[in-house]
């Protein structure tokens, strides 16, 4: 019997209904927080024994652009081995202890986490040279997605995370991670409410009192890339105050009173920030936008880790900077400036320009602000160690300036990885012009790849390691692999 038009309404009314009540993945409870178990710092097997050396990669934001460029870099720590001083050889990229990773660069950071070498045999066709952007248009675009994104919980971040998921992380969740035995991985997120950054870590999650480790890669990539207005945020249940969570001692000082020891303020002031995920009763979710808000360098989370570090080891506590003798942070920074014709025409610009411009400079200005705070740390540490070793203080036996002066010994390397960085004006332009979308040229990627090799090879504090450290480089392709 053939149904009638009304009938057919309705059973199409039926199917929209039921697929609106499609709603997003819901992070699990923890049960109890427990201080030495989950995806940590101090989880991770290489910091089981005490390593002089402590590598970190910090990858920018910016799309496909940021992925290709870090993965760049990642490519050359690979193909680069270096002899040290008793004949032992080593790559590069084995000597990594931790990659923070915001937005573009998160997707770099989480899969050469999961996957280790094995990401050097897929990513490219998989994910940097894949028209991203427009396959989520597309799906924006279907009308069987549009019951679900109309629905309060499912919307646009979402349908991404699903396709991040399908073409790059496949199931993987930060359970996986923990079980591997790579770098730490911090991908970062910013909690739009308060604007604090929030690091996909069980740390942090210990005070949501939430399971970081059934959370899928797919979602923390795209809550890190989540840019306000075009994308929606991914949101997460907070259970704080649920599961005995309690901070660990080494974090009281910083946290309870008005004085916290020094230097500390800026982890202090994200320490705080966390705490308040205590409170589920008046928080009871947590939306999540692009980290490059709070941080597009990925640099927040190194800054606030070497100030506490630095904070324990004044005061006298255990801590990693008591055995650790080179910092070394390539801090890879795929930032573009595009020019403009603004100033040329009477007419000022629309309302969409002025907005992603206003978006964009001020967190432009805090990635040069937080590349200089590393070099300011290194500065200090250096003055203070010919200080402790002069005549002078020598002779001074006052207790007081002792513990003033007790700063660490280990030094810090710096080594910008920009495109500012490159001395072929014509290769920069091209990279400036490139755009922060989720699509872009494979000729782009190569040449982003490519880039990141040069950079690094050409960089005075890059050379000043090897030299510190009295190694040379004996097999290096990455320089013209990608040409």
């Amino acid at each position: 019997m053939a149904r009638s038009p009304t009938s057919a309404l309705a059973v199409i009314a039926l199917a929209l209904l039921l697929a609106a009540c499609a709603s997003r993945p819901v992070n699990p409870p923890l049960a109890h927080a427990e201080q030495g178990a989950g995806y940590r710092f101090f989880t991770r097997p290489q910091y089981a024994a005490d390593n002089e050396n402590l590598v970190i990669l910090a990858f920018s934001g910016g799309g496909t652009r940021a992925a290709a460029f870090s993965y760049g870099v990642l490519e050359f720590l690979r193909n680069t081995e270096v002899v040290g001083p008793k004949g032992n050889r080593s790559r590069l990229l084995d000597h990594v202890g931790v990659i923070t990773g915001v937005s573009g660069g998160s997707f770099t950071a989480l899969a050469y986490g999961l996957y280790g070498d094995k990401l050097f045999d897929h990513y490219e066709q998989d994910f940097l040279k894949r028209d991203v952007q427009g396959e989520i248009t597309l799906r924006t675009l279907n009308p069987a997605n549009w019951p679900s994104l109309w629905s309060s919980g499912w919307g646009r971040s979402e349908l991404a995370a699903d396709l991040y998921d399908e073409v790059l992380f496949h199931g993987a969740t930060f359970g996986d991670l923990h079980r591997g035995k790579g770098p730490l991985i911090i991908a970062s997120a910013t909690d739009i409410s308060t604007g604090a950054r929030l690091p996909f870590t069980q740390t942090t999650f210990d005070v949501l009192c939430s399971d970081l480790s059934a959370l899928r890669l797919s979602r923390a990539a795209a809550a890190s890339s989540a840019v306000p207005v075009v994308l929606t945020p991914i949101t997460l249940n907070n259970y704080g105050g649920n599961c005995g969570y309690a901070p660990p001692d080494w974090i009281k000082p910083f946290v309870d009173g008005s004085d916290p020891p020094r230097p500390a303020a800026r982890a202090t002031r994200h320490l705080r920030e966390e705490a308040q995920y205590g409170d589920s009763i008046n928080r009871p979710f947590i939306h999540l936008v692009d980290g490059g808000v709070s941080d597009n360098l990925g640099m927040r989370s190194v800054l606030d880790s070497l100030e506490v570090m630095e904070a324990l080891h004044l005061n006298g506590q255990p801590s990693p900077l008591d055995h650790t003798r080179r910092i070394i942070v390539f801090v890879v920074n795929s930032l573009s400036t595009p020019r403009t014709t603004w100033d040329k025409s009477e007419s000022a610009p629309g309302t969409l320009e002025i907005l992603v411009k206003a978006t964009g400079v001020p967190i432009d200005h805090y990635s040069y602000e937080a590349t200089e705070l590393l070099k300011d740390s290194q500065s200090r540490w250096q003055a203070m160690r010919r200080l402790r070793e002069s005549r002078a203080f020598a002779a001074n036996q006052d207790a007081a300036v002792a513990a003033a002066l007790r700063t660490p010994d280990a030094t810090i390397y710096a080594i910008d990885v920009s495109f500012a960085r490159l001395t072929d004006k014509a290769e920069l332009d091209y990279l400036n012009e490139q755009a922060t979308s989720f699509s872009l040229p494979a000729e782009a990627v190569d040449r982003l790849r490519a880039a990141a090799a040069r950079i690094i090879l050409d960089s005075p504090d890059f050379q000043r390691l090897l030299r510190d450290v009295g190694a040379r480089i004996v097999t290096d392709q990455a320089a013209g692999a990608n040409q």
